[in-house]
């Protein structure tokens, strides 16, 4: 157990896709001017209050280059969300007041629309689960000042616990509530420039007082050994599809760094000394790069060291504490960078579970890690340290009061435990440089050391091949204006586009997502005086097929209450958790959030996790469909019937004209918590054996709302008599 204080190197990353189409000076999306009043403002800001308290900061350049785009071109900004502020409620045409009411609750709703009643009311008012084709007749019936409230609380919600605490134009302007006026919108959008002016120069105050150190990442956000060879993906999957053409440009690269450092510099008066790699990514071939540029540190996530050591090994291993707790100094080429590496455990309690917890109990379990760790460590007379890196603005819409109580919590627990030691990781460095070096190292992400996400997938290895085609048409160019279609180019290699390609990750800004990268590649046709191909004119992204979490394992026999009755009894069931395939981006809350699935020898089971209260009357308005065979030949759908008062749960046979007959009602339901289903495979004409697909279908007052999962439907084989001897045997 080593003696000394574990020191703890904090790195908040932040981070947002660039959004601005550089020819026509359009934001696409909002989330930088929204981030930057409540996320990018109070991360910084709170720690005035916890002086004692060392913390860095990675700041992507791209981030910094719109935040200062918004406050120095006020006048000039473009902003497609804050247009639709703007605009005089009664002035609004049917099409922009059905796009405020897709885009202007898009928010997390527990947290940052449920507190404020006018806000919830005209939520409810709108549907909380509401079909597309049915938004033209719902706009109808808001009025101008209803559509006045929404306008601002959209735009008040996004404040971050300073000012909704502490600055009297939004603490009165909450307390109002409702029949907001154009002086108190425009009071709101005022504050939003004010708050978004203190931004910048906040980080710069707490780095010149010594408080935090603020790292940087390539300009746009680049996978950087993707960059340099896209064949590093070969690394980790060794038989990954990759573009025929492969993209091999490391002068690109090297130029992300450079204009990351001069960036940089200009805005903090320094140069950086450490640098966060676009999603941890890292290889052997970018560290001469990273030396070069000037950077003495850099950081990735734990599963890369422990793939680089049994690469160096060439055996399988573990990590030990002291393996993961020091840095190391890795090498290539004559060149060398110190590297650090997170620990993934607790950096993601704090991202996705905490938030879930009673403060309390989340603080004490963050600071028994530590101390866990602490007792590991060897008593060698070395000071360990433990890297805790995550991003910096996604999670706190998710904590109760925008993450307040946890911060004061949290720093104040930090800054007062004489076993812990918060760091600046350029200062720990200098005091305790790297006693290890690393002669290779394992090409991979912070995402399941893998470049899986970026690359391998059709529309993944379609957005590179473009993006290949285009910087080839720009190396041969001669005249136009090479120096912004060069810039087009560097955004279009910026990870945030492939990120959304693929099955990995869903929002409901995939099609905006989509067209603003193939925006900037048109861009660069167009800049150099050549028409864009028209395949730029075909969307890349398609309705993805969502994976299941697990499959199942065994037979289940669930009962069937509305109830999780034990913890057993769909332990051995598939599941679809549809919120994983959300991403980080903020997105419209969807009604079906987990399906549960299994079977006994004689039924099909599915279970339905929803986000509604069961029992209340706006539940009744939905009906929820398993839909058998494709085609579908089979409906059982659980539906309220007001005439009788009471759910059905019927099944419908698909007749040759093509219309739903019914067959008979069901009994094996359940309605309480959760919803139950049971269907009797002969009911379905299945026989043991057969393959049966299936999906479920979410219908509002008769209109289809949802369909799970997106893309494609769930198979399952009916069992045999002797179905857990063969699970038991494989």
């Amino acid at each position: 157990m080593s003696s000394q204080p574990l020191s703890v190197a904090l790195l908040w990353h932040m981070h947002q896709p660039f959004y601005k189409d550089l020819v026509t000076g359009e934001y696409i999306l909002p989330w930088v001017r929204l981030h930057a009043v409540k996320d990018y403002y109070d991360m910084a800001a709170v720690l005035d209050r916890f002086p004692g308290v060392r913390v860095n900061f990675n700041l992507v350049p791209s981030l910094l280059a719109q935040i200062e785009d918004y406050v120095n071109n006020r006048e000039k900004v473009k902003d497609a969300a804050l247009e639709l502020t703007l605009k005089e409620p009664g002035d609004l045409s049917l099409d922009e007041r059905v796009i405020l009411l897709q885009n202007f609750f898009m928010a997390n709703w527990d947290n940052m629309i449920a507190p404020y009643p006018r806000y919830q009311d005209l939520l409810l008012k709108r549907g909380r689960f509401v079909a597309p084709a049915e938004l033209a007749k719902v706009a109808r019936r808001f009025s101008a000042q209803e559509l006045m409230d929404l306008q601002v609380w959209f735009n008040l919600t996004w404040f971050g616990f300073i000012c909704k605490n502490e600055d009297p134009v939004i603490k009165e302007l909450i307390a109002k509530g409702r029949y907001f006026t154009r002086d108190d919108k425009q009071a709101v959008i005022d504050k939003q420039w004010e708050v978004m002016g203190r931004v910048i120069p906040k980080y710069r105050e707490l780095e010149e007082r010594g408080q935090i150190e603020i790292t940087t990442t390539p300009f746009y956000h680049p996978i950087l050994p993707l960059l340099c060879d896209s064949a590093a993906a070969r690394e980790a999957l060794p038989y990954v599809k990759l573009p025929a053409a492969l993209f091999r440009h490391p002068e690109d690269a090297e130029k992300q760094l450079q204009l990351a450092v001069e960036s940089h510099a200009r805005i903090f008066g320094r140069p950086p000394q450490g640098l966060w790699p676009s999603e941890g990514s890292v290889s052997e071939q970018i560290i001469p790069l990273i030396a070069r540029a000037g950077f003495k540190w850099c950081a990735t996530d734990e599963a890369i060291l422990e793939r680089t050591l049994q690469k160096i090994e060439q055996r399988a291993r573990g990590l030990s504490a002291a393996d993961l707790y020091q840095p190391y100094l890795v090498e290539r080429d004559g060149t060398s960078v110190a590297m650090v590496f997170r620990n993934h455990f607790i950096s993601d309690q704090i991202g996705f579970v905490y938030y879930r917890w009673k403060v309390p109990d989340a603080i004490n379990d963050f600071t028994s890690h530590l101390h866990n760790i602490r007792i590991s460590l060897p008593e060698d007379g070395r000071c360990y340290l433990a890297s805790v890196i995550l991003d910096g603005e996604n999670a706190w819409e998710y904590y109760r009061d925008g993450g307040r109580e946890f911060f004061e919590a949290f720093y104040g627990r930090l800054g007062s435990d004489p076993l812990i030691k918060t760091v600046r990781v350029s200062d720990y460095l200098a005091q305790n440089p790297p006693q290890r070096k690393v002669p290779q190292l394992f090409a991979g992400s912070w995402i399941n050391s893998n470049f899986k996400i970026w690359i391998g997938h059709d529309e993944d290895n379609q957005a590179w091949a473009h993006l290949s085609r285009a910087r080839l048409a720009l190396a041969g160019a001669a005249s136009g204006d090479l120096a912004t279609a060069w810039q087009e180019i560097y955004i279009a290699e910026g990870s945030d586009w492939c990120w959304w390609y693929g099955d990995d990750h869903a929002s409901e800004n995939d099609s905006a997502f989509d067209a603003l990268f193939r925006r900037h590649l048109k861009n660069v046709y167009n800049l150099i005086g050549r028409l864009p191909p028209k395949e730029l004119d075909v969307p890349i992204k398609k309705i993805g097929v969502l994976r299941p979490v697990k499959e199942p394992t065994y037979l289940i026999q669930p009962e069937l209450d509305g109830e999780v009755t034990n913890y057993y009894e769909w332990l051995a069931a598939g599941h679809y958790d549809f919120t994983r395939a959300r991403g980080a981006m903020h997105q419209i809350e969807t009604l079906l959030y987990e399906l549960y699935y299994g079977f006994s020898l004689t039924e099909l089971y599915v279970r339905l996790e929803v986000n509604l209260y069961l029992a209340s009357d706006e539940a009744k308005d939905f009906s929820f469909a398993v839909l058998v065979g494709a085609p579908a030949e089979r409906k059982a759908e659980l539906a309220f019937d007001r005439q009788q008062n009471r759910y059905n749960f019927r099944l419908y046979r698909c007749s040759d004209r093509q219309e739903w007959e019914l067959m008979r009602s069901l009994e094996s339901f359940g309605l309480g918590r959760i919803i139950e289903l049971g269907l009797p495979f002969s009911d379905l004409g299945a026989a043991p054996g057969q393959k049966l697909e299936f999906l479920v279908v979410v219908a509002k007052q008769g209109q289809e709302l949802e369909r799970w999962p997106r893309g494609g439907g769930i198979t399952v084989t009916v069992p045999t008599e002797s179905y857990e001897e063969e699970q038991w045997f494989i």
